[in-house]
Parts: C-alpha cells; structure tokens; sequence
C-alpha cells in the first residue's frame, strides 16, 4: 500500500495479455521483497529505492526475465528506443504493485523518478 499519494497509476502502453502480466508483476514484487530484506533502514524498513535500482545498472539484462515482454513489444512496434518504452512501463508498472501490496506500507519520495521506501509496517507481523 502507498500510503502518501494521490497521483494515480498510469496504464502501461505495452499490450501484453493477462498472465504475461501477473508474471511481470510477481517478477516485481519479488524484486521489491529482495531489496527492502536486504537493503534496511537503520530506523527500519527499507533504504529507498528507484525502479533503476532494482531493473536497471546492473540489472539491465531482462532477458529470460517476465520483464523482456515489455521490451519486444516496443520492439515489433517499431518504437524509435524500446529499452526506454520498456522502462517507463516497468516504472508504471512497479507503482502499480506497490500501491496493491496488500502486506506492506511504502512511502513516496518524490522525486524526478519516483523513489520508494518500505516503511516498516507489515500487518503479516502485527
């Protein structure tokens, strides 16, 4: 749950079908999960983190990932650069699973990309 924002999520323009979908988010969310368990805050919670964190630098191999989907449909599209089309999607889409995630409480840092951080409360401890 995204608990200090009113800016709505907006839809991805990557037409993928519904399971491809619920693949990428699991994908997502696993990644997010991953970095606030490794990565705390010394007064709890997670360090704050941006999508390029955790899907970029390093991590910018998507292949054999949920995450390639995004790319090779910008790709047959004929987009003039599908890797940032692609990113873009996967920025909507990491919003979108933040603010779904029933468990946990995040916060928004707003920023020139959006950052986020896990805020400690997860009601699966309460």
């Amino acid at each position: 749950m995204l608990t200090n924002t009113s800016i709505p999520t907006r839809a991805i323009t990557a037409e993928i079908d519904s399971k491809q979908l619920e693949q990428i988010k699991a994908y997502i969310q696993g990644a997010v999960y991953c970095f606030c368990k490794n990565c705390p805050a010394e007064n709890g919670g997670s360090k704050p983190f941006h999508a390029r964190d955790l899907f970029g630098g390093e991590n910018y191999f998507w292949q054999s990932t949920p995450l390639f989907a995004l790319y090779e449909w910008h790709e047959k599209k004929g987009e003039h650069d599908p890797v940032k089309m692609a990113a873009k999607d996967m920025g909507h889409l990491l919003k979108a699973v933040i603010e779904d995630d029933p468990r946990r409480e995040y916060a928004l840092i707003k920023n020139y990309t959006n950052q986020y951080r896990w805020t400690g409360k997860d009601s699966a401890s309460e």
